[in-house]
């Protein structure tokens, strides 16, 4: 059966909800239904996702229930969201045919694959197929958002340890890693001081990288429980390499332990 007419409709729902979702973010959709818009662009996702199975695109299939979820998750929709990630789950789970066995045989691309839960959703966590490693990201980008720090540090971990051996893709093991110690430290400050120091005997080069020492002053910062020179590191930070929406949620909520404990203190 050719499936390419499936996976063409499914490209132009793709499309239609992402102008749905920019439309929304814009000043006078904000004022007339926005809301509306974003919950528009989640069915028209979810139905993306549903021509992708019927195309056999599971990965992509995943992706659009991911974006779904995202955007469920921006609207406080809880259920929906977790709804979403679970058929997120079961999509990414069909692109390993041979259910969560190792098989190597003269395709080199093919990799053994994990299950772990994120709020009894099963979510793929370990591969080292290039392609599938952009789904993951995806998938820890999400669980972080949920609070679902572990599940996170893994996939981080994961794919910051196969990128560090890889010529192509070493430069983005400190990204890697950089996240994965900002999940460490929404849970424990002591976890991400020892994370760091675990990334930096791992990969000697995450010691130089503008991330690592945004980390480190973030670690004093916190020891000290010195708002001020937290907010400073930070904003000397996003001088040179701006914070996106996920930094910058996960540097607020670290912030907020600090002024948590200052309140404690007092």
């Amino acid at each position: 059966m050719d499936n390419s007419g499936k996976e063409k409709e499914a490209m132009a729902l793709m499309a239609e909800a992402e102008k749905k979702v920019k439309s929304s973010q814009s000043f006078f959709g904000s004022l007339f239904g926005g809301s509306s818009k974003l919950e528009e662009a989640c069915d028209i996702y979810v139905r993306a996702a549903n021509m992708y199975k019927m195309a056999k695109n599971w990965c992509a299939a995943g992706n659009a229930f991911s974006q779904a979820a995202r955007l469920h998750l921006q609207m406080q929709s809880k259920h929906d969201a977790a709804t979403n990630y679970i058929d997120a789950g079961n999509a990414f789970k069909k692109a390993d045919p041979q259910g969560n066995k190792l098989f190597k045989q003269s395709n080199r691309n093919l990799y053994r694959y994990e299950l772990v839960d994120i709020d009894k959703q099963q979510i793929i966590t370990k591969v080292k197929n290039p392609q599938a490693n952009k789904c993951l990201l995806k998938v820890a980008t999400y669980a972080a958002q949920l609070e679902q720090y572990q599940k996170a540090i893994e996939i981080y971990e994961q794919i910051g340890t196969y990128a560090m051996d890889s010529t192509l893709l070493k430069y983005s093991a400190k990204d890697h890693f950089f996240k994965a110690a900002l999940c460490h430290f929404c849970v424990d400050m002591l976890n991400a001081k020892l994370a760091v120091q675990k990334y930096e005997e791992m990969f000697p080069a995450f010691s130089d990288s503008r991330e690592c020492k945004l980390l480190k002053k973030l670690l004093d910062a916190y020891e000290e429980q010195n708002m001020d020179a937290y907010t400073d590191s930070v904003k000397e930070f996003d001088t040179i390499s701006r914070l996106d929406q996920w930094l910058t949620t996960m540097l607020l909520r670290i912030k907020k332990t600090i002024q948590d404990d200052e309140s404690d203190l007092r």
